[in-house]
């Protein structure tokens, strides 16, 4: 089932917004991920997340108490361990399903599993399914570039072109105040 009914209405038209057509004709400076995201590069994407590993999880809170560390715990851990070694050998089903099984689990939260995950969808054509997941790890991250640029991925693939590019733009413009700081 489609996110949006009326595809061929835009949806800032269907939110009720203002089309800001002068601001969206502008070009944007992006980083090498919005690039590729704005390119549909998937195998880029792909090599960006495998490069940055697991360190923008860092600060996202996953705070396990003595008890809850047992043998469901390594279950999980070892989940996503499967995960990553499918992911990096670009066995996309297999690392949707152990990521899957991971976030499942509930027992830890991490932007990083759902942005992987998103990937595999985009690389086999589940498109709605990678547009919620990058969803997911903005919600779980709202300040992660890489959220948005996934996001954006996920608009192009979905020919939501003008979507996209506000997703692009609005990342472009919170790293540029990000970085002001």
């Amino acid at each position: 089932m489609p996110l949006q009914k009326e595809t061929e209405v835009p949806s800032y038209v269907l939110m009720g917004l203002r089309n800001e057509t002068a601001s969206s004709t502008k070009p944007v400076s992006l980083t090498p991920f919005g690039e590729a995201c704005l390119r549909l590069d998937l195998t880029a994407i792909h090599e960006i997340l495998e490069k940055t590993g697991y360190k923008d999880d860092e600060g996202i809170a996953n705070e396990l108490s003595f008890q809850l560390w047992t043998s469901q715990m390594q279950e999980t851990l070892n989940l996503k361990k499967h995960g990553d070694t499918a992911f990096r050998a670009k066995d996309f089903a297999t690392a949707i399903k152990c990521y899957t099984q991971f976030i499942d689990g509930g027992t830890m939260v991490s932007p990083t599993v759902y942005a992987r995950r998103c990937l595999s969808y985009l690389m086999n054509g589940m498109t709605q399914e990678a547009l919620g997941d990058a969803m997911q790890a903005q919600a779980v991250s709202p300040e992660w570039p890489t959220a948005l640029y996934l996001q954006a991925a996920c608009l192009f693939s979905l020919g939501m072109e003008n979507d996209a590019q506000e997703t692009l733009k609005d990342e472009t413009n919170m790293e540029a105040k990000k970085n002001k700081n």
